[in-house]
């Protein structure tokens, strides 16, 4: 599952496991890459916390899933 995200979203594998393991940080092209290509199950806010409203400040008035 991981292998295919990472090539649908243009990246690798490890580069995905070090993400998701907070070992490296997430760029804003990928962090949009793997929102779509997860449907929104893992979204912008989820792999950008710190700076997303910075980044994507239309997003600040989006409902969350959880809220939705």
């Amino acid at each position: 599952m991981r292998s295919e995200l990472a090539i649908r979203c243009g990246t690798t594998l490890g580069h995905i496991t070090n993400i998701s393991y907070g070992y490296k940080s997430c760029s804003e092209k990928l962090a949009v890459a793997i929102e779509r290509e997860t449907c929104g199950a893992v979204t912008r806010r989820d792999l950008r916390p710190v700076d997303w409203q910075q980044i994507w400040p239309e997003l600040a008035t989006q409902p969350t899933q959880e809220a939705a």
